[in-house]
């Protein structure tokens, strides 16, 4: 098929690839505009549009889909189907029916769960069990399109969404390569979604990050790794900030202590309001990111401190 593909990030970029290899001609990539980044502020590209560089696609980057200028190339290329992954515009309809066989979107949730901008880290902050991809004739609304094929995997008791958003992206390259292949054979079967069992997945914001320790060890083992890698859960040690990248729960959940004591140093554990969680890989503000063990070989804490 011919296709305008549409996405920025990571997730996004190895459907590229996995199209090109299924025979289908991606004949056009539309990404966000490139962004200053690091300490000197260079204008980076972003990974999807590198992507497509390295395959020889021309690359469009508006700044609005809105202007009639996007619908003009779509309208000069006459694709079959568009792909869209992560791009992070809102089309509007005159994008979405420009191709023959509509807009198609790879969403990272098993919807109508999860629709939204960030899936992946709210079903591991929220602690469920499993999730997937889904791909769906995308309309007007947010995430709200016919469903039209899935994929379902079970999320790790201890993987991060950095984990997890690598495994969905690889799955979600895969799904839409099977859901092209259905479409070009007639015998996709799309299925309205259930509104009432819908929830939404906001936007990650700092605001998130701070633990609250008289939550449960796995309600914060949950927030830790579902913040992973970014924006990052923290805690506050001596006055100062402290990253909490990596965690685990304890089984040291009999010992009694105030909520975010720290009750051993070796390993690093701290109480929850139910329970006691592992410090596994910590960053102390202003030093790099490290084992807890490293970093207390370098940094005496006592037993007894009070996490914040």
């Amino acid at each position: 098929m011919r296709i305008i593909f549409m996405g920025t990030p990571e997730f996004a970029a190895p459907a590229i690839d996995s199209l090109i290899a299924a025979g289908h001609e991606i004949a056009a990539v539309f990404s966000q505009p490139d962004k200053p980044k690091g300490r000197g502020y260079a204008m980076t590209p972003p990974p999807v549009k590198v992507r497509a560089m390295e395959h020889g696609i021309p690359v469009y980057q508006p700044q609005s889909m809105r202007d009639g200028e996007a619908l003009k190339i779509f309208n000069e290329i006459k694709p079959d189907v568009g792909v869209v992954i992560a791009y992070g515009k809102i089309l509007p309809q005159e994008i979405l029916d420009a191709p023959v066989y509509g807009c198609i979107n790879v969403h990272a949730s098993l919807l109508p769960k999860y629709r939204g901008a960030a899936p992946i880290q709210w079903s591991v902050i929220d602690g469920e069990s499993k999730t997937g991809v889904t791909t769906m004739q995308m309309d007007a609304g947010l995430d709200t399109g016919d469903m039209l094929m899935k994929s379902e995997t079970e999320i790790l008791p201890d993987e991060t969404a950095g984990e997890l958003h690598d495994r969905l992206s690889a799955m979600g390259a895969e799904l839409i390569v099977r859901t092209l292949d259905a479409l070009a054979k007639g015998v996709l079967k799309p299925e309205k979604q259930d509104d009432s069992q819908t929830c939404y997945a906001k936007m990650l914001t700092k605001e998130l990050c701070a633990v609250d320790w008289r939550k449960s060890a796995m309600e914060i083992h949950n927030q830790i790794r579902g913040l992973s890698p970014w924006p990052v859960a923290t805690a506050v040690l001596e006055g100062r900030k402290l990253k909490l990248h990596r965690s685990a729960v304890s089984d040291m959940d009999s010992v009694e202590a105030a909520c975010g004591e720290i009750i051993s140093t070796d390993p690093l554990t701290v109480k929850c309001g139910i329970g006691a969680i592992e410090l596994l890989e910590i960053q102390a503000e202003g030093k790099k990111r490290m084992l807890s063990g490293d970093y207390l070989r370098g940094h005496r804490i006592q037993k007894g401190t009070v996490l914040q």
